[in-house]
């Protein structure tokens, strides 16, 4: 028997198990430049209105690390680079599909149960491999497809797309790697999250760098995200940036074959230490067993945000050398998209607007906690011996709620005193971008909030606060450049935060989101105090 031998049966399998979730995020990356053409060609109907939103956009550093180097003034080229984090969102879809289709099937015992037919070893990493880097195909193919119908150049709407594919190629990849390193596939999420992160991060400092005639500027071809902004879309494609990228996806997915040789099923490469006989006595509460479960990507999380927010806290002091030069219509384009204040303070809106998305979408992954649990089979022998199920979920959903306070306090405080230090103001500096970061936890506790009254509810959809949280981040990315009505932006949760710092902070709003966010736990216990333990 080969050793894909059933990888076409398994590769419908997956396409049953995601034809609800495959066509959301492959039609995403597809609508998303096309707004933007139509939001682009409203707004700034000229070329010299085009080119002066870029001198003004070129400046900003906040723009350059959420989107890429900017390198014209032409439609195509600004379509191009508004788009610039849709590679980030392909990466992490492509990670968490690989992910859930390898390591959280084998955490589940299913991959024992297939690899006991007439299946090969790696029937189901290829199955996996197959069917994401397909859907990240059909995305590059449809999003091309979908810039040349709106009059753009063939070659720039072609590298657009192929860039978008090749990210996703490399980040499918990446999934393969890190599902064969753990033994949970939420370690293996978080480990491909980091690398993420990292990719991101590596470009935005690179371009920053660049754009600032820094020397910095080859940190960004260590990124896989920075290589589908190398193909420079309309601005003269360069294709032999294609060759490294497709060699990171020959390299990284030998490696995921050459590891998954090297181990049992059901294990990893990172071995779990072996539990003691019995718990200690300080583990013995759901509380506590919730701690220990929390507790790795807790410190991980923290650690990771500690060392985005010293990396973006120490580039804000470049924002305003940057925009010494801009032209007051370029000032008053940046007020409306950044917000009140100096440059430097809307420069920390846009940032603190990210990581509040960011906080919330490890919230709702570990609220989720107890959905995996509870279709893991361990939820229901701890509800069998004395333990109150509203206890259990209570001890899990506390460390949701309790993480997303630590990650954004971390941020806020290693932003703050890079940002202080570099300014010598930190008495000054640091009390005001923390409280910028932790203004937006009311936003963040919202989404917690719902994952949790999903769960409770209707648990098979508990993955669709995601959803909601995607929804809430289109319409503040989108809404400006659409100019949607007011009532249409007020329904995405963060356009309720003040615009902190540099704004000024309206209570009521923080109040009305904790409420909200205190009445979406309620309704959480409430389901989950009636419904069947476990639920389909």
């Amino acid at each position: 028997m080969s050793e894909l031998t059933g990888t076409g049966k398994l590769i419908r399998l997956a396409l049953r198990r995601d034809r609800m979730l495959l066509p959301i995020w492959v039609l995403f990356p597809v609508v998303v430049p096309v707004v933007f053409v139509a939001a682009f060609n409203g707004a700034y109907p000229t070329p010299q209105a085009l080119q002066e939103y870029a001198e003004t956009s070129a400046h900003n550093a906040a723009f350059t690390v959420m989107y890429g180097a900017l390198h014209g003034g032409s439609l195509g080229q600004l379509i191009a680079w508004r788009s610039g984090f849709v590679p980030v969102i392909v990466g992490l879809l492509s990670v968490l599909t690989v992910i859930r289709h390898t390591r959280a099937e084998e955490e589940a015992g299913r991959r024992e149960l297939i690899g006991s037919t007439a299946a090969g070893r790696h029937a189901g990493l290829a199955a996996a491999l197959i069917v994401t880097g397909g859907a990240d195909l059909v995305m590059g193919v449809l999003s091309a497809l979908a810039l040349i119908g709106q009059g753009l150049p063939a070659a720039g709407s072609l590298a657009y797309g192929i860039g978008l594919v090749v990210t996703g190629w490399v980040f499918t990849a990446t999934g393969a790697v890190v599902a064969q390193l753990t033994t949970g596939a939420g370690s293996a999420r978080g480990l491909g999250s980091v690398v993420l992160g990292v990719a991101f991060l590596l470009r935005g400092i690179g371009d920053v760098s660049a754009s600032g005639g820094g020397g910095l500027g080859w940190v960004s071809w260590l990124s896989p995200i920075g290589w589908a902004g190398q193909l420079r879309p309309f601005s003269g494609e360069r294709w032999w940036v294609l060759g490294l990228a497709v060699s990171a996806v020959v390299a990284l997915t030998a490696a995921a074959v050459a590891l998954s040789e090297r181990r049992d099923v059901g294990s990893g490469l990172f071995h779990s230490r072996s539990g003691v006989a019995e718990a200690a006595p300080g583990l013995r509460t759901p509380l506590a067993l919730a701690w220990r479960l929390h507790r790795d990507s807790l410190v991980a999380r923290a650690v990771g945000f500690a060392v985005v927010g010293l990396c973006l806290g120490g580039i804000a002091t470049s924002i305003g050398e940057l925009m010494n030069n801009s032209t007051p219509a370029a000032r008053e384009v940046l007020a409306r998209l950044g917000g009140p204040g100096t440059v430097v303070d809307q420069y920390f809106v846009g940032v603190m607007t990210m990581i509040g998305v960011a906080c919330a979408a490890f919230g709702i992954q570990a609220a989720l906690r107890l959905r995996a649990e509870e279709s893991g089979g361990r939820a229901e022998p701890l509800l069998a011996a004395p333990v109150d199920r509203l206890r259990w979920a209570s001890g899990h959903f506390a460390f949701a709620l309790l993480g997303s306070a630590l990650w954004l306090a971390v941020f806020g405080l290693a932003a703050g005193l890079a940002h202080g230090l570099n300014t010598s103001h930190i008495g000054r500096e640091l009390p005001r971008v923390l409280g910028a970061a932790v203004v937006q936890l009311p936003a963040v506790w919202v989404f917690v909030g719902l994952a949790f009254a999903l769960f409770g509810l209707l648990p098979r959809l508990a993955a669709g606060a995601f959803a909601v949280l995607m929804v809430s981040l289109l319409l503040g990315w989108l809404g400006g450049e659409l100019q949607l009505s007011q009532w249409v932006l007020d329904l995405s949760v963060f356009n309720h935060i003040p615009q902190l710092p540099g704004g000024d902070v309206a209570v009521l709003p923080l109040v009305v989101l904790t409420a909200i966010a205190a009445a979406l736990t309620v309704l959480g216990l409430l389901g989950l105090r009636r419904r069947d333990v476990p639920a389909g």
